[in-house]
Order: C-alpha cells, then sequence, then structure tokens
C-alpha cells in the first residue's frame, strides 16, 4: 500500500487561488490537520489532503478552467462542505476560532428542528462551510413532528 492511501469514501476537492494560505487557514480556523501536500520545482501546492476526524478534504490551486476559486467566479459556490463535530464538542467555542480565523460567520449557531446546532461560514476566497453538532439524538419520527417534514428511504 502506498504511504498515503485512502479507504473507500467520498471527498470533495476545493480550488483556491493561493492553496497555501487555504491549508494554513483551515488548520486554523476548523482544525484541519495536514496529511500531505505535494509541491513543484518553484515550492507551488499542486495538490494536498487535510483531515478533519475520519474525513479528508483535498486542496489544490485553479489549474484549469473548471477548477476555479469562488473568489475567482464572483463568489459563486456549487457546493458546501459540511462539517460535524463529535457529539459533546462545543460549537459556539468552533465558531469563535473560525471567526477569530478569518472566516466570514453566514449565520452564528443555531438549534436545528433535527437535533443538531448548526452555524455557517465563508473563507477567504468564499468557499462555503456548515458546521454541525448533535445536541439532541432525536428519531425520523421525532424530526419530521418537529419540522413539519417527511422522512423516507426510497425515492
Amino acid at each position: 500500500m502506498s504511504d498515503f492511501g485512502r479507504p473507500k469514501g467520498a471527498s470533495s476537492a476545493l480550488s483556491y487561488r493561493d492553496p497555501k494560505a487555504a491549508c494554513r487557514f483551515l488548520e486554523a480556523a476548523f482544525g484541519f490537520e495536514l496529511v500531505f501536500a505535494v509541491l513543484d520545482d518553484a515550492d507551488n501546492l499542486l495538490h494536498s489532503e487535510l483531515r478533519f476526524g475520519a474525513s479528508i478534504v483535498m486542496v489544490g490551486g485553479e489549474w484549469d478552467d473548471h477548477h476555479r476559486s469562488p473568489a475567482s467566479l464572483g463568489g459563486v459556490n456549487t457546493q458546501s462542505v459540511h462539517l460535524q463535530l463529535a457529539q459533546g464538542e462545543d460549537i459556539d467555542a468552533h465558531c469563535a476560532r473560525a471567526r477569530a480565523a478569518g472566516a466570514e460567520i453566514l449565520a452564528a449557531p443555531e438549534d436545528q428542528f433535527y437535533g443538531d446546532r448548526v452555524y455557517r461560514a465563508r473563507d477567504p476566497e468564499g468557499h462555503v462551510w456548515t458546521v454541525g453538532v448533535t445536541v439532541r439524538d432525536m428519531t425520523a419520527a421525532d424530526w419530521d413532528a418537529a419540522g413539519a417534514v417527511r422522512t423516507v428511504t426510497c425515492l
């Protein structure tokens, strides 16, 4: 197996104008840990992988017309990345850490009908992140009643 093998799963890959600064931000704001970075001869970051819990996010530069930072697209996002904290973690402190590191807080931590407390933040290049923590264990029937929704397992 390679030095940095991954198990079967999914991860996000995000493009930044300044991917090195993005890696530093993600470490400081959200608590990611750098797994590895690949640099070219001029010390430009070509690819990196950062760990958050059991998940990986890939960070790299803008390398073709289809891989751009929201900062290069007028702030447009086609996805947001969700971070789930471990039950019992202090999401309000996590939000304060993100704000102190330069994140723009789009929505302060707030309890949701499905039992999580969630906040939304935008990083310095415009990627939107949601962060949640379960504060009340609920069944699907519980959140269906609380949110006036219907949960199904087949569409």
